[in-house]
């Protein structure tokens, strides 16, 4: 007899977690693994780990053999394997703070860019209303306009002053026809 309760062979199986959930922040594993990824880098771990591969080289080479534990008959089997360890977690590590990098530098350059573009915005604005005030000022009469004018002006009023000076100066002497005289 079959048993009818188990769904068939053509139904997927819910999704069952089989190992336990880590509660972990999103980030902090990988600031984690950029601050791994960065002492990496540096000199100093470079240094320590010279040093010890040459303690451990050393030990197992010099010590007598009972005292050995990764021995050089074994070619360094345990050494080799620590080193490999260590290379295949540094690798991820370092891919995941070089990924890390890559979208902070992503953000970074799309903020540059928003702020190019107001800052071109803003050049092309000021462009445009320089450009519209030098219309505007060859309507607006200049300070050298404005001088040649009254001097202009001055000279045509002293011109006047200088006639009626003169017509005065024929009126009040007699020698001559003066506007209201009348001759025959």
């Amino acid at each position: 007899m079959a048993r009818t309760d188990r769904p068939g062979l053509d139904t997927p199986r819910s999704a069952r977690r089989r190992l336990p959930q880590v509660g972990m922040p999103p980030d902090a594993f990988g600031r984690v693994a950029e601050g791994i990824a960065r002492y990496m880098g540096t000199p100093m771990f470079l240094v320590w780990m010279t040093v010890i591969c040459a303690a451990w080289l050393a030990w197992n080479s010099l010590a007598p053999e009972h005292m050995q534990f990764d021995p050089r008959s074994l070619n360094f089997t345990l050494l080799t394997l620590l080193l490999s360890l260590q290379a295949s977690y540094a690798a991820p590590l370092l891919l995941l703070a070089d990924n890390r990098s890559a979208d902070r530098d992503r953000v970074e350059f799309e903020a540059d860019r928003q702020r190019a573009e107001r800052n071109l915005a803003d050049t092309e604005f000021l462009a445009r209303e320089v450009a519209s005030l030098r219309i505007a000022m060859r309507d607006v009469a200049t300070r050298d306009f404005i001088r040649s004018e009254l001097r202009s002006l001055i000279e045509e009023m002293e011109e006047t002053r200088a006639e009626e000076r003169a017509d005065d100066d024929d009126s009040h002497t007699g020698g001559g026809a003066g506007k209201g005289d009348v001759t025959d």
